[in-house]
C-alpha cells in the first residue's frame, strides 16, 4: 500500500501548504482513496504538486464531522465528479470546542447526492471496512478535552459517535487508518490490534513536560504491548511525538505533509 500525506501540521517540503488538519490519500491492490480532505483546499493544491490527481480517485472516507477533517470536501467533489464519500449519519450533527465555537461542517454539503451514510460497521468489498465501534466497551476512558454536541438544546461532552475508522486487509496485513483517534488511541489498538496504525492519536492537550507527561508514559507503555507499527501526527502534538519516540523509538513515525510512505 502506498500512502501519501496530502496535509498535516508539518511539511517536509517547502513547496507545499502545511494547516491544522489531516488529509491522506492511499493506493492499495483496488483503490485510490481519499482520507479526510483537511481544514481547507490545500490539499487538493499539494496533491498537484505531488502529482497525484484527485479526479481518479475512486473512494473518499471522512473519518469524522470536524472542520479540519471535512474543510476542503468542496474543493474535492468539485474536482472529482464520480467518486462516493463515506461518512457518519452522525457527521454533520451539531460539534463544538467548549459551547461557542462551531467546528463541524459545512452543512451546504448535506444535499449531495454522493454522500453514502454509515453506521456502525460498513464493509466496503473484501478489503475495505469501516467502524465506529460506538458498540464496544472503552476499557481506557474517554476524554473529550472540552470538545462538546449539542443534544436536547444543550452541551453536553462529546461521545464521538461521528467517528470511524478505515480497517483495510492488504496482502497479509491488517492495517487501520484513523483520523484524530478521538475515542482514544488504546481503545483503538485494544478493539483492532493492527498490525500498522496511521492517524492522529488526539493528545495535543497533554503537556509532556507537566501534568501530561504520566499520561503520556501509560500512552507510550501500553501501545508497545501490540505488535504494532505507528504513524501520527497532526492532533498528537509535535512535542509529545517527541515524548512518545522517546520511548517507542522505531515503532513510532511521523506524518509530515509530502511524505510517502510503501507499506
Amino acid at each position: 500500500m502506498k500512502l501519501v500525506t496530502l496535509i498535516e501540521n508539518t511539511t517536509c517540503r517547502d513547496d507545499l501548504i502545511c494547516e491544522h488538519g489531516l488529509s491522506l490519500y492511499l493506493e492499495t491492490g483496488g483503490h485510490r482513496i481519499l482520507f479526510d480532505a483537511g481544514q481547507t483546499d490545500a490539499f487538493a493544491d499539494n496533491a498537484t504538486r505531488l502529482g497525484i490527481d484527485l479526479a481518479q480517485v475512486d473512494l473518499c472516507i471522512l473519518s469524522h464531522g470536524h472542520y479540519d477533517h471535512g474543510g476542503g470536501l468542496a474543493r474535492f467533489l468539485r474536482e472529482n465528479k464520480h467518486a462516493p464519500v463515506y461518512l457518519s449519519r452522525h457527521a454533520f450533527d451539531p460539534h463544538f470546542n467548549g459551547t461557542e465555537k462551531y467546528i463541524g461542517l459545512d452543512n451546504a454539503l448535506m444535499d449531495s447526492k454522493r454522500l453514502v451514510f454509515t453506521d456502525d460497521d460498513h464493509i466496503i468489498d473484501n478489503h475495505l471496512s469501516l467502524h465506529t465501534c460506538n458498540h464496544c466497551s472503552c476499557p481506557y476512558p474517554l476524554n473529550p478535552f472540552g470538545l462538546t454536541m449539542r443534544q436536547d438544546g444543550r452541551h453536553v461532552p462529546e461521545d464521538f459517535r461521528h467517528e470511524q475508522y478505515l480497517l483495510i486487509h492488504e496482502g497479509k496485513l491488517r492495517i487501520l487508518i484513523s483520523g484524530c483517534s478521538h475515542k482514544g488511541v488504546l481503545n483503538i489498538c485494544q478493539w483492532f490490534q493492527p498490525d500498522v496504525l496511521i492517524g492522529g492519536f488526539h493528545m495535543m492537550k497533554l503537556d509532556p513536560s507537566g501534568s501530561g507527561a504520566a499520561d503520556l508514559q501509560l500512552a507510550a507503555e501500553a501501545l508497545m504491548q501490540y505488535p504494532t507499527q505507528y504513524y501520527t501526527g497532526h492532533c498528537t502534538g509535535e512535542a509529545q511525538f517527541i515524548f512518545l519516540k522517546h520511548i517507542m523509538g522505531d515503532r513510532l513515525q511521523a506524518l509530515s505533509t509530502g511524505r510517502c510512505i510503501q507499506l
